[in-house]
């Protein structure tokens, strides 16, 4: 494994992609778990058929993906099958996540884990050196979630209501980043953070 690993986490919509797209543009490689999430229930893959098995043929598309619309649709009124569906994903997801993560290059690696505090933060993920945490208000995670998916208020708050809340979240933190500005305030935090974390990759000692 890469020698410093750093989780970055944020609820939904708190704009954790764009705090990723910074550090790879500075030549950070990111291990995504919602991209490995996307991995792992393609077609052929055991969990599609698990979760087929358990939610119905209904959850397939015509052309055999999954429908992660209509299941996101299911999960979040019903907090069973949300359990149901983690324990189908989450142990795969970690398992890709630290394989991933151990091929990385450069001195460190950053660990995109948007449910970090729900799926047992470093209980579950003892291999993290640290927690950077994208934090922004509650509107803002409403307002860009009713834009970005086309969904209404009341699924918005179902939505963020079955996440950790803010303070779950930044109680796991070594580092934080606000993003509740424009789309580039968040050149300048990535740019120190990334120079701190190559710092400590090599040794140098913790502010």
């Amino acid at each position: 494994m890469a020698r410093f690993v750093v989780a970055v986490t944020g609820g939904i919509a708190s704009g954790k992609s764009l705090v990723d797209l910074a550090f790879a543009e500075w030549g950070v490689d990111v291990v995504d778990a919602d991209l490995l999430a996307r991995e792992i229930v393609a077609p052929g893959q055991p969990a599609l058929g698990e979760i087929v098995q358990l939610f119905g043929p209904e959850m397939l598309g015509p052309d055999g993906t999954l429908d992660r619309p209509r299941l996101r649709q299911r999960i979040f009124v019903d907090p069973q099958a949300r359990r149901q569906l983690e324990g189908i994903t989450h142990p795969r997801i970690r398992n890709l996540m630290a394989a991933r993560c151990a091929a990385a290059r450069g001195p460190y690696v950053i660990a995109s884990i948007p449910l970090l505090a729900e799926v047992g933060a470093r209980q579950a993920y003892d291999w993290l050196s640290r927690v950077l945490v994208v934090d922004t208000s509650v509107r803002s995670q409403r307002d860009r979630l009713v834009s970005r998916d086309g969904i209404d208020a009341a699924l918005a708050d179902r939505m963020i209501a079955a996440q950790a809340n803010r303070t779950q979240r930044l109680a796991l933190a070594s580092d934080v980043v606000i993003n509740d500005g424009p789309i580039d305030a968040v050149a300048g935090p990535v740019l120190a953070l990334h120079l701190l974390f190559t710092g400590l990759a090599f040794g140098a000692p913790a502010p």
